[in-house]
Parts: C-alpha cells; structure tokens; sequence
C-alpha cells in the first residue's frame, strides 16, 4: 500500500497537528495520539449537519454555527439548509486547518468557505457561542474527539455544564445544537438534560455504505 506523505504541520493552542495524503485520501493526525479525522470517513459529519440545520430550515435570515472545520464536510453539508439570507459562521481554533482548507483539503467538500454565507472566524467556538446569545438556530459541535476529548486539556469549558448553557443562550427559541462524538457518553447526556435541552441520540456509522465505527450524534433542542 502506498504510504502517507506529510504535506504540512502546525503546532497551536498546546496541539501540534500534522495533514498527510496518500493518493486521493487526506488524515489529520494530532500529537502522539493518532489520527483526528480522515477524508475517507465522513458519513456522521454529515449528519450531524443534517440532524441540525434540517429542522430548522425554510426560515428566513437563519443563522448556523459550525464549531469546528475539520475536513470542511460538516459545513459543506449544512449549507444545502441554507436560504439566501442564512448567514454560516465556522469557529476554527487552529489557523491552519482554515488554510488547509484553502488550498489541500478544499476539493474534497467542494470548496464550502467559498460560499458567500460563510463567514470564518479563528477562534474558539465556546468564546463564539458567549458572544451571541439569542443568535443562532442550529450549532453544530464537532471539536477534538467529542465530550471525551484529548487536543485541548480545557475542553470542558465547552462540554461541561458552563459551556453547554453558553450553547442554550446562543440559540434561539427551538434551534438546534448537535455534537459530535467518538463514543456514548451517558454523563453527558444527563448534563444536558439538565441545562434544559430537549434531547435524543444517534448512533452513526462513519461511512455512508454503514461500515467503520459508530459515532454518538446528540440532538438537543432548546424548546423555548
């Protein structure tokens, strides 16, 4: 099999994160612990816009949030749910995946930071979320590794109970916040219950033809 080439590296934020190719394939891989996300398997990010942006699509001057880029696959999926008047916003902490995502990897989802809707912000998507209560009607997390995640020792301030409120004051009455997930994680499921949300889960292969591993998509809903 031909082996991984390395195109490019970056260290930021504690995390030194390394984009290789192997022919048509792309893999993000962070620091010692493996790879992040890889161009072949997508299907559950994918969904995780849908699960998010389909409720609430056909409203005018909607706004989404996605909370992490990655290989552009989840706002590329979102923006079919957009209207002409949805403006999209992305969080990306690590600049170079924005500009890996220009150049490298934009093929792979059909250039999505191209779209006149999307706005980019290099930033935290939790500082984001603070920024704009009332703002949004769908907010997709897919940062680090999920609730269980390793990039960041301060993930917690997005997935623990601070950082979930922070996601129901940015959405408006009936949006939608979804998170991504590599495993079930019941503890989770309990703080966000317990912030308010409505919720449900899902259990998602990360391949469309429903083989790889199984993701945990929750689908959590700020009823008013």
């Amino acid at each position: 099999m031909k082996p991984y080439q390395l195109l490019d590296s970056a260290s930021d934020h504690g995390a030194t994160l390394r984009l290789y190719q192997r022919g048509d394939e792309f893999s993000i891989r962070v620091d010692k612990h493996g790879e992040l996300m890889n161009s072949r398997l997508h299907h559950s990010e994918d969904v995780l816009a849908e699960l998010a942006c389909e409720p609430v699509s056909g409203k005018s001057h909607t706004r989404f949030l996605v909370g992490g880029l990655g290989l552009g696959y989840t706002l590329a999926a979102a923006l079919p749910y957009a209207s002409t008047t949805t403006r999209v916003v992305v969080a990306e902490l690590m600049p170079a995946v924005v500009q890996w995502n220009r150049t490298h990897l934009g093929g792979l989802a059909g250039y999505p930071l191209n779209d006149n809707r999307v706005e980019v912000r290099v930033a935290d998507v939790g500082k984001v979320m603070r920024e704009g209560k009332n703002s949004y009607d769908a907010i997709m997390l897919d940062v680090d590794n999920g609730p269980d995640a390793f990039t960041r020792d301060d993930n917690d301030a997005l997935y623990g109970l601070r950082g979930l409120q922070h996601a129901y004051d940015a959405l408006r009455p009936g949006g939608v916040l979804t998170v991504w997930s590599a495993a079930p994680d019941q503890a989770f499921t309990r703080r966000l219950m317990k912030i308010g949300f409505d919720v449900a889960e899902k259990r998602v292969r990360a391949h469309a033809s429903q083989r790889g591993n199984q993701h945990t998509i929750w689908i959590a809903t700020r009823l008013s």
